[in-house]
């Protein structure tokens, strides 16, 4: 039997491609606003475990298309998990930092009280409840500031604007930890195989690289890797207005996924190594 991966040209679902043998599932094959048809995929195909590397990650756009927002976050997450609970099917879904308010400086346990700031959070706070209800065997592994080679993110953000210019402002009083969507998938693949033999493990956990750093520390970081002389100048992120607010404080408690799992915290600098070296940048 096969892993079924919902998304396909994400940055998580490219890396999942990457590292295993999975059938993955993207726009052409399934409509996740549908979420009728996120059943059917796995009725049919009747996997040994689901993986859900898809959502509607456009954080400020999903503050005037909530609707939709919802559907691919929330409803169609609770439907594969209904469908996953009727076929004994573990489900591992991933979500995010944005459920929390992003209050405070120390790290997020996954049993804090949550508190979305926006529709993003909101829409994905949905889908984690959804699975909770669903009775299905299942890990929800809320993960944040996602990079790789692939997609749109802050490091290529990052690359391409230093192409042009030699001095950027960069929100410094908003921290968290970076993390690479090959180690997201890595770990997905980890935690997939050992729900499968222990339904136990069943719960929410944090996975994010180390150490935590602002968005401009890991600009200055990127810009060192690569080699590329610019200067980084902080600024608060209200100089930096965005229709959605976004959490100043993301970071996350990840020890229970080391003690169940047995998956550490990533270092995100050597992460990142190697992704500009996939994208032919730095030595």
């Amino acid at each position: 039997m096969t892993v079924l991966v919902f998304g396909k040209t994400g940055q998580v679902a490219t890396e999942l491609q990457a590292q295993a043998d999975v059938l993955a599932l993207g726009r052409a094959e399934v409509d996740l606003t549908d979420p009728a048809a996120c059943a059917a995929a796995i009725a049919t195909h009747r996997p040994r475990v689901v993986i859900n590397a898809a959502a509607y990650t456009a954080v400020d756009r999903a503050e005037e298309d909530e609707a939709t927002a919802a559907l691919v976050n929330g409803a169609a997450p609770g439907a594969m998990a209904r469908a996953c609970a009727e076929l004994g099917i573990p489900l591992v879904h991933i979500s995010t930092d944005y459920v929390f308010d992003g209050a405070g400086e120390a790290a997020f346990a996954p049993d804090h009280p949550t508190g979305p700031l926006g529709a993003y959070g909101r829409t994905k706070l949905a889908g984690e409840d959804a699975v909770r209800a669903s009775g299905a065997t299942h890990a929800i592994l809320r993960t944040s500031w996602v990079f790789s080679a692939h997609g749109a993110n802050f490091v290529k953000t990052m690359l391409r604007l230093s192409e042009t210019r030699n001095e950027l402002s960069v929100v410094a009083d908003q921290v968290g930890g970076p993390t690479s969507a090959g180690a997201i998938a890595a770990a997905c693949l980890s935690i997939a195989d050992q729900l499968s033999a222990d339904p136990g493990k069943s719960g929410t956990y944090h996975f994010a690289g180390w150490p935590d750093v602002s968005w401009a520390d890991f600009a200055r970081e990127i810009f060192a890797q690569a080699g590329r002389p610019v200067t980084v100048h902080d600024i608060p992120a209200s100089d930096y207005p965005t229709p959605a607010r976004r959490p100043a404080n993301s970071r996350m408690d990840c020890s229970a996924t080391q003690a169940r799992f047995g998956i550490d915290r990533p270092d995100w600098r050597t992460d990142l190594h190697a992704v500009l070296r996939a994208l032919g940048i730095g030595g």
